[in-house]
Formats: C-alpha cells, structure tokens, sequence
C-alpha cells in the first residue's frame, strides 16, 4: 500500500444545545462546564495534541463564544495575576492558548452528528482527519487516539473506537457488527447500526466518541438522507464506506477495541461520577477530598 497522508486535523463537534445540563447550560456552552478546574473541552483538545494533532476545529454553534474565549488570551486577566505575583494561575490561563491552533465554524442549525462533521469539510479538505465528541474524555494514560491513527496509517480507510457495554445499555449508542484481523485489538467492521433495541443489536460493542475518517466521508455525507431522529447521523456515512473495499474511493472501516478508561460527561449521573473520580486521583486534591468523600459516605 503507498503511503498514506499523515493525520495531523481534529474536528471537534461543540454546537449541540445541552439540554440535559439546563437551566446551567442556558447561558454557558456544555463544552465549558468544569471537570475540578478545567472545562470539559480543554481535556479534549489535549489528548488530540498528545495524539499529534495541533490543527484544530471547532463546529460550534450560537452562543458559543465562551468557548473562542478559553481558547484565546485574556490580556486583563493576565495584567492582574502579574501584578499579583500569582504565577501559578498565570500558568493555568496560558496553558489553554499555547496548546494548538485552534479554528472555529458554526454550525447553523444542529442537524446531527454527521452534519456537524460535513460543516468541517472546508477546513479539512482532502485530508484524514480525527473527529472527538467532547462529551467523552479519555484517561490521558491511555493512548486511545494515538493507536487508531497508527491503524488509519497501517489499514487506510476510517477508524472507530469501540467498547464493550451490557445488553441494557447499547440502545443509546451506535453498535457494530465485526469480524477479526490479524492483530487482538483491531477488527473489521461490517455494519453498524444506531441505538438499536437490545434484542436487534449485532453486538454489544459501542462506538465511542473518536473517529478517524478518511475524507470520502464528506461526499457520503453530502448524499446521506436524515435518519434517526431526523438527523444526518456519521453512522449512516460510515457505514457507507464500510461496504466498499478497502482502498476503493476511502472504503474499509476498521474498529479499534478499547479496554482502557472512559469518562461521559453528557448526563448529570455520569458527570457527578467524573468529577468524582477526577477529584480522587489529583495529588493535589485527593488527600484531603478522598478522606472526606468516605466520611461522607459513612454518614449516608
């Protein structure tokens, strides 16, 4: 196989309304609500850099602009902190700004998934490029996005990120059916159908939010019907490209089987259990969080 184009482009969808976390999200993207002391969409942003991709977009929507704000120099901000000898907060607010170039479009209307990733097609142009929901973070010790473009580079064609969950849970996600390669943790898709019933599911493994598409996947978009919900779902394109043989006009989708650590941030039960675990494990935090949460735990 010639050697393919390098990943080096991350599309992160950012305009969906939030509605779970309302009345908070009224005013204040869900992308910006806090895991401890950093928003949701930073933690994202660092693992597409830690995978090597430092060109990123942002699909955003109305009343967004916090999220160009994080992302951008606050000159104020940092004029106080100096004069207030305050390095360590001066370090966090840089942080953000220094970590990649990041882009911003807007996204009309939401109109799925699918349609949010085809709003990036201008920026991407004929290039792979990876795709993270911000409603997943991954642990940053595990190298999720870094082995599926190793797979993208090694197999062509589109990767997905996939694991494994209980019967009861597969109808609120995209779920695959598969068959194996040569190597334990990466399998050939041969379809994929989006949140099925339990009895109708072709197999308990979820798609997670990271992909790697090859750009075919824009001109399936554009021909894709809304399905489920009414919405241009990335499942249906994928699919698409998952009939055609690999190396046929971007066909061949590979899934990579994630057995490492997930974090949902996009419902209320699963968000309090993050920011849990998160306050546990920070050596700055946990020794006097932990021994808190248990007392608490005792008096309940």
């Amino acid at each position: 196989m010639a050697r393919l184009p390098a990943v080096t482009k991350a599309v992160i969808p950012a305009a969906g309304l939030g509605t779970r976390f309302l009345p908070a999200t009224k005013a204040i993207p869900k992308e910006m609500l806090p895991v401890v002391d950093k928003p949701a969409i930073q933690y994202v942003v660092e693992e597409a850099v830690a995978a090597g991709l430092r060109d990123i977009l942002l699909v955003t929507g109305r009343a967004k602009g916090a999220l160009e704000d994080h992302f951008d120099r606050d000159p104020e901000l940092e004029q106080a902190l100096k004069a207030k000898g305050d390095d360590e907060r001066l370090a966090r607010i840089f942080a953000p700004t220094e970590l990649a170039t990041v882009h911003y479009t807007r996204q009309g209307i939401p109109k799925g998934l699918g349609h949010a990733v085809l709003c990036a097609a201008h920026h991407v142009g004929q290039e792979p490029f990876a795709v993270l929901l911000g409603d997943d973070l991954i642990d940053p010790g595990d190298p999720l996005l870094r082995r599926m473009i190793e797979v993208r580079q090694q197999r062509g064609g589109s990767v997905v990120a996939l694991m494994e969950v209980e019967p009861d849970q597969v109808s609120s996600y995209g779920v695959v059916a598969m068959k194996p390669t040569g190597e334990d943790d990466v399998v050939e898709i041969t379809d994929m159908v989006e949140k099925p019933s339990p009895d109708q599911s072709p197999s308990n493994w979820i798609i997670i939010g990271r992909y790697v598409c090859d750009p075919a996947v824009f001109g399936v978009l554009r021909r894709t019907e809304p399905g489920r919900g009414g919405e241009i779902q990335l499942t249906d394109a994928l699919r698409v490209l998952a009939d055609r043989s690999p190396g046929q006009d971007g066909g061949g989708v590979h899934g990579v089987l994630f057995r490492g650590r997930r974090f949902d941030t996009g419902n209320k039960i699963d968000y309090l259990r993050t920011l849990v675990q998160y306050g546990c494990e920070r050596q700055d935090l946990a020794g006097e969080f932990v021994p808190w949460l248990r007392s608490y735990l005792d008096s309940l």
